[in-house]
């Protein structure tokens, strides 16, 4: 609410307005008790002096505390203003703290988000890869399967199965892969051993037909007629190898049957011992490519003895020819060493006369004429060069 005196808009508790307002209320208690000073005639007018006199005092003293009043009021308003300054400008700082935290976790936040989603695409991208690789092992294992289902294609893998064995375990000359023999037979592989045993034969052979039918038998029934079909193939290829691979002054009293499946090899010994030992009478002994290997690295110990033993004459020529060597070497160290006792007995003699000759220069040099003295030519020129 405002107020307007001499012209100027004052608000009904400004201190101008309180102060105009208690001299107002002065003025009339004032006038109030003139009158009624006035209607009495019989007070005297010493008390009304002395009221006026009080009055006066009350009005002064509402003045000042009017004043007083007024200068709280102005520092409660400052004391404000500061308070909210300050409140103002502490929201500010927690405001731009916590905007500053708010971006900071946004960034962190986007940083381990992109982080999270590169590995995500690193995770994805190996599970591609993977999954091609899958793909592409199933259509080996379906290209192998088609291989295993044809005679013609299964004798060729379990040919080049033992050929890549043989290949790791022997040297080149060691072994004639397809070697024809003299009546007329082709075998896989034969091997160069010395006599004896001689040459012997490796023959790859993969009954895979009976060995799955015996897997996939479901009765006792089916599984008896898949164990005789089995029996029968492996004894088939036993005969097979012993009678067109043994042969008498030309190979070893025996042979080898590769079968180019762990699998099977473990199934023949585990459930067919018999067929086993008919291959031990037959002289035919059944290999697995780890068996094979185990084979083959003993026969290239053998070769390699007798290779050895081949070449003990020439290794003892040599060793003689070497020793040989040593002696002369021994005959030439020996000389060498005189020359180099005599050579240092010639720079001793040299080093003596170079030392006399130094001696006689220094006298020269100083005129000590007196002090030479006839010595032997032989001592100071040497053996052989005095006159």
């Amino acid at each position: 609410m405002m107020i307007t005196l001499f012209g100027q808009s004052y608000p009904w508790n400004a201190p101008e307005v309180l102060i105009l307002a208690g001299a107002a209320l002065a003025l009339l208690v004032f006038l109030a008790l003139i009158l009624r000073a006035a209607s009495r005639a019989s007070a005297s007018a010493a008390p009304l002096l002395r009221e006026v006199a009080w009055l006066s005092h009350k009005v002064q003293s509402m003045g000042e505390s009017q004043e007083r009043l007024a200068g709280g009021l102005t520092h409660v308003s400052e004391a404000q203003a500061a308070s909210q300054t300050s409140m103002l400008h502490l929201m500010e700082t927690r405001l731009a703290d916590v905007q500053r935290q708010m971006t900071e976790a946004l960034h962190g936040t986007s940083t381990r988000t992109a982080r999270s989603l590169g590995e995500l695409q690193q995770r994805l991208e190996t599970i591609d890869k993977a999954q091609a690789n899958i793909e592409k092992l199933s259509g080996n294992v379906l290209s192998l399967q088609d291989i295993l289902s044809n005679k013609q294609t299964r004798g060729a893998f379990g040919e080049i199965q033992l050929h890549d064995i043989v290949q790791k375990a022997l040297p080149r000359d060691a072994y004639t892969m397809q070697a024809t023999l003299s009546n007329g037979r082709r075998a896989d592989c034969l091997i160069h051993l010395p006599n004896p045993p001689g040459p012997i034969v490796i023959d790859a052979k993969f009954p895979l037909e009976p060995y799955e039918a015996l897997r996939r038998a479901d009765s006792p029934r089916a599984q008896a007629e898949a164990a005789a079909q089995l029996k029968t193939a492996v004894r088939a290829h036993l005969r097979a190898i012993a009678e067109r691979y043994i042969l008498e002054g030309e190979t070893a009293d025996g042979a080898l049957m590769f079968l180019p499946s762990e699998a099977v090899y473990a199934e023949l010994h585990a459930n067919f011992p018999e067929t086993v030992r008919e291959g031990f009478a037959l002289k035919v002994w059944i290999v697995s490519p780890t068996t094979c290997m185990a084979t083959l690295n003993t026969m290239r110990a053998v070769l390699k003895d007798a290779r050895m033993r081949e070449q003990a004459g020439a290794i003892r020529k040599e060793l003689s020819l070497l020793y040989a060597d040593v002696e002369r070497l021994s005959d030439r160290v020996g000389n060498l060493d005189r020359h180099f006792a005599q050579a240092a007995k010639d720079i001793e003699d040299i080093r003596i006369s170079s030392d006399k000759a130094t001696k006689r220069a220094r006298r020269l040099d100083n005129f000590d004429f007196e002090e030479l003295t006839p010595e032997d030519p032989a001592k100071v020129l040497g053996p052989g060069v005095a006159e």
